[in-house]
């Protein structure tokens, strides 16, 4: 019995010391809503690609991200190769921004 429960602390240490406690970005995500004020700028479009990121066509980089003031509306496309760390990463540079609303355009 002694050796059984010796088995099982090297395993609960094992598992202990290999498993990673490391935290990843949260994003609150909200279900689009049917609205009744119309935002009178046209929406910026947003491309994000593996390695780029482009608004309105311009290229621009993740952490020094820049929109124009006020209420916007972001229409956010995705590159095929686009992994979801990705676009958390872009939804979290765009914590920032006050009074953007954001819709991730997805392939039918």
């Amino acid at each position: 019995m002694t050796s059984l429960i010796d088995v099982i602390f090297l395993l609960l240490l094992f598992f202990m010391l290999s498993s990673t406690f490391s935290r990843y970005a949260e994003v609150e995500l909200v279900a689009a809503a049917r609205g009744n004020a119309a935002i009178e700028t046209p929406p910026l479009f947003v491309q994000l690609s593996p390695d780029a990121v482009t608004v309105n066509g311009l290229p621009q980089d993740l952490a020094s991200l820049s929109l124009p003031e006020g209420e916007q509306r972001l229409l956010v496309s995705l590159k095929p190769d686009v992994t979801a760390q990705r676009l958390t990463d872009l939804l979290v540079a765009l914590r920032r921004f006050n009074q953007i609303t954001v819709t991730v355009l997805t392939s039918s």
